[in-house]
């Protein structure tokens, strides 16, 4: 038996020669570090491996249309299939990752997507120029847009993607849910046409039952896409989608289908060829959502079995099959709690979360895209196709998990380090210390994807790779992240697309600590105040005035978390610190550099790794401790007493104020001075990403002032209107 790989952050490389994966053990090693990208092969037994022979000759110049990780994604298997590479990019994007990782780059605008990266006339325009012979196009953007498409083949230039015809089938969802019928695929009951406006919407709604999903058509990645449980809902819905749907795609037409409720959303992997052949690569579970945004994926799924898993992989290849699709494609599913599946849409594209695919197959999704699109049949037959051990992937986003579980965050990342010293871990990203998260795209910083043997296995290589990643300047949704995968319906695999609200209906707030993790949380502070005041008196050699003086043996402290305080005595024996917590003796052990960014702490043997993400001179602490961020006080016991008479400073009264919660531009605003206006009615709406946010009054009373108009940008925290 072949070995088969999984390829594990991307990196350069040489390609591997045909033979050399059949000369490796079964067990998993790591390919040596090149330069600042690493590639991480992980065998395992299977039928068949993923080579990169440089005698099969595909393109000789390949363009990418498309920007970030899955740009920098693509350039890396081109890189090891030899071919050469193209970047396009906007003019804030000039500076980019896979702007540098190219043999070549392009400007094709500035930064509005509308303006540069779904700028026909200007990518086309860099295609003749740098002469590709193909294009990629990533997901989002062009990727299934089949006048691009078009234009392309009118070029002679190949597009890495199914043909037009495919495109257009399945890029509207009213006709592909036409063809899936067809096809004797099972698809949720709903309206096929077009819906023309709000009170149709209505109409179409009462006569299929609510709860209904209005959708673009033209629409994916949970954009355009609402639902709704009565006629108000369903208006409203309508005048949203129809804008989501407009900005992102060109294309405002909706349709509107049954909800179902409380399903799970898994999708069927598809590759096919321009020869009659396809295979669907099993399946992904991307339950975990948020905006109808899916946030944490797996494959395999818990919830399938394999009689299950085969029927919808072969409705999955009918439907592909009946569209003469060739490339790779996914079939998204809804499953209720009796594993009835129906079809939802046929992405026409590469998912964002095709990693998890490569990680239990062992194929190179991207490499195979480009052999069919250069005309090569399929080198592998279905019972080919393994499951080998257990991947999840969390899509890192630069927002804030307590607004609305993931409100977007813009800045720059003054700090940044990717966690590949964990084993079988794979990070696809497109960005480095130094880069700037704008409004203008996507917030996702990275895809962080963790492979076991087993489920459990790389449940608990992500909880320690979320625990070692290293972002600063933005906010982020690690503690989002971590919280999820160690939550016990997670684990057990009970899971819904409404995970998120089930389990938190007030909204995240972050870990709740145990009381032995509190107490974990105030030892290891209370020795990292220690170990700085240790480091400050003997700081280059040269005798400093400290609060503690230098030979005392005991440190008694003040240490404030939340509401509480509490009394800590802290003695320091080489790398080993006593601490005394109400009452209860911990040890705890760190060899520490206190200007690294990881901190590796053991307290009575329990082994974390914190960040100790910021500390004054007044003894507050900012430490990230099992991903959620705690703010601590820390006094000396005469300090503390003291600061009993400092003055509170009065909390402000914002009721009367709306402020934007996130950076974004003005789409609407539906108050002016002298309105009244009732508690929750919309004041106006904040487009952040592309997703379009209502903001609602806290409270009845008179408009005042009004800050802010269409089109114009605000910053979170701006002011927007004001009531008396």
């Amino acid at each position: 038996m072949a070995a088969s790989a999984f390829l594990c952050r991307a990196g350069a490389r040489q390609p591997l020669q045909p033979g050399v994966l059949e000369r490796l053990s079964v067990a998993r090693e790591c390919v040596t570090r090149v330069s600042r990208w690493r590639w991480c092969l992980i065998t395992s037994c299977g039928l068949h491996s993923t080579v990169y022979d440089p005698n099969e000759k595909t393109f000789e110049k390949l363009l990418i249309a498309n920007r970030g990780e899955i740009a920098c994604r693509v350039i890396r298997t081109c890189k090891k299939m030899g071919i050469k590479t193209v970047a396009i990019h906007s003019d804030v994007d000039s500076n980019a990752v896979h702007v540098k990782m190219a043999d070549e780059a392009v400007c094709v605008g500035p930064a509005p997507t509308s303006k540069s990266y779904l700028n026909m006339d200007a990518i086309m325009e860099a295609i003749k120029k740098t002469r590709a012979q193909a294009v990629h196009p990533g997901y989002g953007f062009l990727s299934e847009n089949k006048e691009f498409s078009r234009r392309l083949e009118s070029e002679g230039v190949a597009f890495v993607g199914p043909d037009m015809h495919a495109i257009q089938a399945m890029g509207d969802k009213i006709e592909s849910k036409l063809l899936a019928k067809n096809a004797k695929v099972n698809t949720i009951p709903g309206f096929d046409g077009v819906v023309k406006d709000a009170d149709e919407a209505v109409r179409i709604a009462r006569e299929i039952g609510y709860p209904v999903m209005i959708k673009a058509s033209a629409g994916g990645g949970g954009k355009g896409m609402r639902i709704a449980w009565d006629d108000e809902e369903t208006r409203e819905g309508f005048r949203f989608s129809s804008q989501e749907a407009a900005s992102s795609f060109g294309d405002d037409r909706l349709l509107i289908e049954k909800f179902i409720d409380n399903p799970r959303h898994i999708e069927i992997q598809v590759l096919a060829d321009k020869h009659n052949n396809a295979l669907w690569l099993n399946e992904r579970e991307c339950s975990i959502q948020r905006r109808n945004q899916k946030v944490i994926e797996e494959a395999p799924s818990t919830f399938l079995d394999p009689k299950t898993r085969r029927a919808m992989g072969e409705q999955a290849v009918a439907l592909a099959k009946a569209v003469k699709y060739s490339s790779a494609g996914t079939v998204e599913f809804l499953v209720d709690s009796k594993r009835n599946f129906y079809f939802l849409e046929m992405n026409t594209r590469l998912q964002v979360e095709h990693p998890i695919t490569e990680c239990i197959t062992g194929l190179d999704l991207v490499q195979e895209m480009i052999r069919v699109a250069k005309g090569y049949p399929l080198r592998h037959k279905q019972a080919d196709i393994p499951i080998n051990g257990w991947a999840i992937e969390c899509r890192v986003y630069a927002e804030d998990p307590y607004k609305s579980f993931g409100l977007p965050s813009i800045g720059r990342l003054s700090q940044y380090k990717e966690p590949l010293h964990v084993p079988h871990v794979r990070v696809d990203s497109g960005i480095q210390q130094g880069s700037e998260i704008s409004i203008y795209y996507d917030p996702m910083i990275s895809k962080l994807i963790t492979y076991g043997s087993n489920r459990a296995e790389a449940l608990k290589r992500m909880e320690e790779a979320l625990d070692n990643y290293v972002i600063r300047g933005v906010t982020h949704n690690i503690a989002l992240l971590r919280e999820v995968i160690i939550h016990p319906r997670f684990i057990q695999g009970d899971i819904t697309t409404k995970f998120l609200p089930d389990v938190y209906p007030d909204g995240f707030k972050g870990h709740l600590l145990t009381d032995s993790e509190k107490r974990e949380l105030l030892v290891t502070a209370a020795s990292l105040y220690v170990a700085k005041q240790l480091r400050a008196q003997r700081f280059l050699g040269t005798p400093r005035v400290s609060v503690i003086k230098p030979d005392a043996s005991n440190w008694e402290l003040s240490v404030q978390l939340g509401d509480t305080t509490h009394s800590v005595i802290a003695s320091c024996q080489g790398s080993t610190f006593l601490v005394e917590v109400d009452g209860i003796n911990l040890s705890v052990t760190g060899e520490w550099n206190l200007t690294s960014a990881l901190l590796p702490v053991t307290v009575d043997g329990i082994q974390r790794t914190v960040q100790c993400l910021s500390w004054d001179a007044s003894g507050n602490f900012s430490i990230q401790f099992l991903g959620t961020v705690y703010k601590l006080r820390i006094l000396t016991k005469l300090a503390a007493e003291l600061s009993k008479y400092m003055p509170e400073k009065v909390v402000e009264d914002s009721s009367s104020i709306l402020r934007s919660p996130m950076p974004g531009a003005v789409v609407a605003v539906s108050v002016k001075p002298g309105d009244m206006v009732v508690e929750g009615q919309e004041i106006c709406v904040i487009e952040a990403m592309k997703m379009q946010n209502s903001l609602a009054a806290a409270k009845t009373g008179k408009v005042k002032a009004v800050h802010c108009k269409a089109g114009e940008t605000v910053g979170e925290g701006d002011d927007l209107v004001e009531l008396e």
